[in-house]
């Protein structure tokens, strides 16, 4: 059994315990080679039940409990971090943890967190989930903005004020300093908003 969850390509260093078969259970000898299938989960991490079977002249089926874990390389919080601070390098580490016991999703490069916005504190040595980061604002209320408006080859561009913050695909509004209008605008990167045309 212990074969079949090492071949079901699980990538990472693991663990795999199974359970033992009650020893009141008497089953024939099976005089062909066993059957083992995963019942659940669909990827093996955790709790996991195997089907062993003997099609052999006296079948018989058997399910067996057993327990995956696997560890990987997941992006920490280094030292203790505010809500809202934008993350760096220095902010974060990689530490090997049980993704089977990670409810809220892992990150596995620091590439994945650095520049982005924490959605709530974090301790030291905490594993950072997808839902604690946000794109980061890279436009704040009052910048001072260009204003770009294309169509097909033509390309008009304006000085212009964010009346929000905003970060990179995010709508904002932004006054044009020339007509004094206000427009939607999509950011397009620090002290760039785009308009439609």
């Amino acid at each position: 059994m212990s074969d079949y969850l090492q071949r079901s390509n699980i990538g990472g260093r693991h663990e795999i315990q199974i359970n033992r078969l009650d020893p009141r259970l008497r089953l024939p000898l099976c005089d062909q080679d066993l059957l083992t299938s995963l019942e659940s989960p669909a990827e093996p991490i955790g709790r996991v039940t195997l089907r062993v079977r003997c099609d052999g002249s006296a079948p018989w089926t058997v399910f067996v409990p057993g327990q995956v874990r696997l560890y990987r390389e997941v992006v920490t919080a280094s030292r203790p971090l505010k809500r809202d601070t934008v993350l760096t390098d220095m902010d974060l580490a990689l530490a090997e943890r049980d993704v089977g016991l990670l409810n809220q999703g892992y990150l596995t490069m620091l590439k994945q967190a650095v520049g982005k916005k924490l959605t709530r504190a974090l301790v030291p040595d905490q594993v950072l989930a997808p839902v604690h980061v946000q794109q980061a604002e890279v436009i704040r209320k009052g910048d001072q903005v260009v204003i770009s408006a294309r169509s097909g080859g033509i390309s008009v561009r304006m000085p212009g004020e964010a009346l929000s913050d905003g970060a990179i695909g995010k709508q904002i509004s932004v006054r044009n300093q020339r007509s004094k209008r206000v427009v939607r605008a999509r950011v397009t990167g620090p002290g760039q908003v785009e308009v439609p045309m």
